[in-house]
């Protein structure tokens, strides 16, 4: 039990998100001021989720995921179940850019501005990583990831 996964879904309310994420993850979901270490189930996944200020104000945290479950597919299935569209960190480590998984399983490279707050990082502004922005031409960091400028992975392409 290595990973540790974060997230950020658009407007869901903690409650409805701790059975999804049970669906999802196909586990019993711990919520973590809930789990007892000592008698926390092997097949367990402790979970954190909380409302943050700005757009995609839900914020999951999933601690000591199995390695063997995997995160796409996972928010994947967390989105479809939810309706609503919900974003991963990429590979870039640019606080900004994010996946955005929608709740049909396509995933696409989005950005945002990011403000920290005394309540935690808020995000706003979303828009799409594209060459057509001057932020992500040329020699940028969006260059370097997987999930590259104007890139879509059509629906299922988690699973």
């Amino acid at each position: 039990m290595t990973e540790l996964w974060n997230w950020r879904i658009d407007g869901a309310a903690p409650v409805e998100v701790y059975p999804a994420l049970a669906e999802a993850l196909g586990r019993v979901v711990m919520p973590l001021a809930a789990a007892d270490p000592v008698r926390l189930p092997a097949y367990a996944v402790v979970c954190d989720v909380w409302e943050a200020p700005g757009v995609y104000g839900t914020v999951v945290d999933c601690y000591g995921v199995p390695e063997r479950l995997r995160e796409l597919p996972s928010i994947a299935a967390l989105a479809k179940l939810l309706n609503r569209n919900c974003l991963m960190r990429d590979d870039t480590l640019d606080a900004g850019r994010h996946l955005l998984v929608a709740p049909d399983g396509t995933i696409r490279p989005v950005h945002f501005d990011v403000a920290e707050t005394d309540e935690g990082e808020v995000l706003s502004d979303q828009r799409l990583c594209t060459v057509a922005h001057p932020g992500c031409r040329g020699w940028s960091q969006c260059h370097r990831s997987q999930w590259g400028p104007d890139s879509v992975a059509p629906a299922l392409a988690a699973a």
